[in-house]
C-alpha cells in the first residue's frame, strides 16, 4: 500500500486589534492553494486599554484562549508550517511582549509583531489577490482596531504607503465615549477635524499621485459595510473575494448609522454586533476619504494581511 501524499499545509494567523483570523490552506503544486479553514474570532484585544498603551486583563485572557483554539485546529489539520503575525495593539502595548511569550509557552506558536510599513505592504499583496487593480492607481485602505493603513497602488507598483495609529478602537475611545447613544454632530465635526490634521501626509500623497480610480477597502469595517449593503451577515467562509459598494448606498448607511443609538445599530440587517459602535467612527474615515479625495467607487476586498502573507510564502 502507498502512503497518502502529504502536501504542504500552511496556517496563517493574523492577530489584529479587534479580530484574530486563522487561515489554513493546502499548497497543491500547479493549482491554487486549497482552503481548509477560514475563520475569525472577535477578540477585541484593544478594548479598555489600547489608548493607555496596555492590553487589559480580559482581552489578554481572550487572546490566549483564542490561540489555544487555533492550535487545536492546526493540529487537527496536520499543518506543516505556521506563521503568526500581530499588529497595532501588540506593537504599541507595554505588555505585548508578555503576551507573545505566554502564547509561545502555551501553544508553541511564535508570534511575529510586525511594523506598520510591513503591515501595509502585506495588505496590498493580499488585496491584489482579490482585486484586479490593473494599471490605474487606486487608494487601498485597511481599517483595523488599532491602526489604519493607506496604500496608493496599481497591479504591480506600490507608489506610497503609510500606517496611521488611528484605528477604530482608538477613535471610539477618543470621540465616542458613550457608544450607547447617538454619535453627535459635535463628535462628527471633531473626528473630521482630527482626520484632516492626522491624514495630511495622505492628502499630500493623493495630490502627488492622482488621479485615483477608486477606493479599495479591506478588513472588518468594509466587510460589514458590504454586509449592510446585501442586508445580511455573511460568514467568513462565504465572503466573495470582492463586494462592490455603491457610494450612494454607503452615504445612506452612513446617515443611518449617525441617526441611530447602539440598539438601533445592532438591529440593522447585516450588522455584526461587535462592530455596531466601531463602524460609526470607522465610517467617518471612509466618508472623509471619499469626500476629500473625490473618489466615486468603493470595492470591499475580503482578502487582506493573511492572504498577503500566504502569497509571499507561496511566492
Amino acid at each position: 500500500m502507498h502512503a497518502p501524499v502529504h502536501h504542504r499545509r500552511l496556517a496563517l494567523i493574523d492577530m489584529g486589534t479587534n479580530t484574530f483570523h486563522l487561515l489554513i490552506v493546502e499548497d497543491r503544486p500547479g493549482q491554487p492553494p486549497h482552503t481548509l479553514v477560514r475563520t475569525k474570532v472577535g477578540v477585541r484585544l484593544g478594548e479598555g486599554g489600547i489608548s493607555q498603551g496596555e492590553i487589559a486583563t480580559a482581552p489578554y485572557a481572550r487572546a490566549l484562549q483564542t490561540l489555544r483554539g487555533f492550535k487545536e485546529e492546526i493540529e487537527l489539520h496536520q499543518v506543516t508550517e505556521v506563521r503568526a503575525t500581530a499588529t497595532s495593539a501588540m506593537r504599541v502595548s507595554r505588555n505585548g511582549p508578555d503576551l507573545v511569550r505566554d502564547i509561545l509557552n502555551q501553544t508553541g506558536i511564535q508570534v511575529e509583531v510586525i511594523g506598520g510599513e510591513r503591515e501595509a505592504e502585506l495588505i496590498a499583496k493580499g488585496i491584489r489577490q482579490a482585486v484586479p487593480l490593473g494599471p490605474e492607481k487606486h487608494l487601498l485602505m485597511d481599517i483595523g482596531g488599532g491602526s489604519v493603513e493607506f496604500i496608493i497602488a496599481n497591479a504591480d507598483t506600490i507608489f506610497w504607503k503609510h500606517s496611521f495609529e488611528i484605528g477604530a478602537q482608538r477613535l471610539l475611545d477618543k470621540f465616542f465615549s458613550d457608544p450607547t447613544g447617538v454619535f453627535s454632530q459635535t463628535a462628527l465635526a471633531a473626528e473630521l477635524e482630527f482626520l484632516a490634521e492626522v491624514l495630511a501626509p495622505l492628502t499630500a500623497a493623493v495630490a502627488e499621485f492622482s488621479p485615483l480610480a477608486g477606493l479599495v477597502g479591506s478588513s472588518g469595517s468594509f466587510d460589514t459595510m458590504g454586509d449592510l449593503s446585501v442586508g445580511r451577515v455573511r460568514r467568513e467562509a462565504d465572503l466573495p473575494p470582492t463586494t462592490a459598494i455603491d457610494v450612494e448606498d454607503f452615504r445612506q448607511h452612513f446617515a443611518l448609522l449617525l441617526s441611530l443609538d447602539h440598539d438601533g445599530r445592532v438591529a440593522l440587517p447585516g450588522m455584526f454586533p461587535m462592530r455596531a459602535d466601531m463602524l460609526v467612527v470607522a465610517s467617518v474615515i471612509i466618508y472623509f476619504v471619499l469626500k476629500t479625495y473625490d473618489l466615486r467607487h468603493i470595492t470591499a476586498s475580503a482578502f487582506a494581511l493573511k492572504e498577503g502573507l500566504l502569497a509571499e510564502l507561496l511566492g
